[in-house]
């Protein structure tokens, strides 16, 4: 068995733990990264994010889903499969593969493939496939970045065929006819519009009113209706009681009576810390009762040098932020000049339309008692949504009705989490409504929408105060 001491381990190599990884190479420090996967990349690269958006693209591309108000396609379900689908990602997947491997090299970063565990505060083991301990690392400093995993409980009896969680899902070879979504959450509402969209019948079930709860509910509600409009259908406020597979299909039945039948089933219902094999007991610590590792503004567990970063520790649940915690949990651990997490920062949602928002949406504002108004510019009012074949979509921006300060923007349409970026920037240096009023935006393009959005919202505030 190897024995090492360095300055950091990190456990896990996805988004946050290849950051947290590089940002302390690049003050010097003697790091290692610890993957149980045969690569690195994380369940980001493998089963999660990177496979979705990739399947995402692929349907879109497949189907011809921008080109439909345009002519007339038609496909045949039977025609294509999963596999089919997917045939693009192995290629995606070995040029990020190929990224994360020269990143690393190139930092001097020690890749070693084992899972780990705890044996105190400042030691842990690695166990290989055959169950021998390989290495043990001594280490000032660790960050635990193992991510997290689909919740699967006990009682419904997942097959990989039928009833399947986002992880499996990936896995199946044909497009089923119909599916059942338990759960109208991010990844349950992005994988039910991509088999919308591919001509399932699909069916959402929440215990909430409505999907993505957590939107601005008027965004929410142009999302509802565009899903309604390729097929799908949404029940609300009904909780499943009994799941089982009869045959070939699944069935689900409820608590207030109503049964249902699919070809397939997504249980999409939560996730969970990916901790189990760490013995973090051995550590001195224990996750919370939603089974997240609990962390300090700084990162920082219970154990002062011991941080968690990424899924592991719930929220928002981003690779994009779990990014940004990696890195500053580096900073914070080695002195480096660092800042407390951003207040506000994009949310993208890749449904079909696609989502983003960033700061507040009107709910909270309400809540907070803001004096607000709204610019509101839809996509059909934007010359470059009509040259795209997407009339479908919404640019809304929240602002302060006396200062003019921008608050929130939300996006939903074509190109929402790639043109989001500007509101960010406009939150971040606390510009005004009139700002996107006074320049000139290249036409046509989707961001003219900010323009648009502007004038409309800066307008019912001149009428209002009888300007004009």
């Amino acid at each position: 068995m190897e024995e090492l001491s360095v300055d950091l381990v990190v456990i896990g190599s996805g988004p946050a733990g290849q950051k947290a990884a590089i940002q302390a190479a690049k003050l010097g420090k003697n790091v290692i990264v610890v993957e149980k996967l045969p690569d690195p990349g994380g369940n980001c690269l493998y089963t999660g994010t990177i496979p979705s958006k990739t399947l995402r693209e692929a349907i879109i591309d497949v189907t011809r889903f921008n080109e439909r108000s345009f002519y007339a396609f038609d496909y045949q379900l039977s025609d294509l499969t999963i596999p089919t689908l997917n045939s693009r990602l192995q290629k995606v997947i070995e040029a990020e593969r190929n990224i994360k491997y020269r990143q690393l090299k190139k930092n001097n970063i020690r890749l070693i493939l084992g899972t780990a565990e705890f044996i105190d505060p400042h030691t842990l083991v690695l166990i290989d496939a055959e169950e021998r301990r390989t290495h043990q690392i001594q280490s000032k400093y660790f960050m635990i970045a193992t991510g997290s995993n689909p919740r699967n409980p006990a009682d419904v009896p997942f097959d990989r065929e039928v009833i399947l969680d986002s992880t499996t899902l990936l896995g199946i070879l044909k497009v089923p006819k119909s599916m059942i979504v338990l759960g109208g959450g991010i990844i349950g509402s992005e994988y039910a519009s991509f088999f919308a969209a591919l001509g399932t019948e699909v069916t959402i079930i929440d215990k909430k009113e409505h999907i993505l709860p957590m939107l601005d509910a008027e965004i929410g509600i142009q999302l509802q209706t565009a899903l309604v409009d390729i097929g799908l259908q949404f029940f609300g406020r009904k909780e499943p009681k009994i799941i089982c597979r009869k045959g070939n299909k699944a069935s689900v039945t409820f608590k207030d009576g109503m049964t249902l039948e699919a070809d397939a089933l997504l249980y999409a219902l939560g996730r969970t810390a990916n901790v189990e094999s760490l013995h973090l007991e051995n550590a001195g610590i224990r996750v919370n009762e939603r089974g997240y590792v609990t962390v300090n503004p700084l990162f920082q567990t219970v154990v002062p040098h011991i941080y968690a970063i990424g899924d592991v520790i719930g929220g928002a649940s981003l690779a994009s932020t779990s990014m940004e915690q990696g890195r500053l949990a580096s900073l914070h651990a080695f002195g480096g000049d660092t800042h407390y997490f951003p207040n506000f920062y994009p949310v993208g949602i890749y449904t079909i339309p696609e989502i983003s928002s960033c700061g507040y949406n009107e709910e909270q504002l309400q809540e907070l008692g803001f004096h607000y108004e709204v610019g509101r510019a839809h996509y059909y009012e934007i010359a470059r949504s009509h040259i795209a074949g997407s009339t479908v979509g919404l640019f809304k921006i929240l602002f302060h009705a006396e200062t003019l300060e921008i608050l929130g923007v939300h996006i939903i349409g074509r190109n929402a989490t790639e043109v989001i970026h500007i509101g960010l920037m406009a939150i971040g240096f606390r510009a005004k409504i009139t700002y996107f009023i006074d320049q000139v935006f290249n036409y046509p393009t989707f961001a003219e929408g900010y323009r648009i959005a502007a004038l409309n919202g800066y307008n019912k505030i001149k009428f209002k105060n009888g300007t004009y």
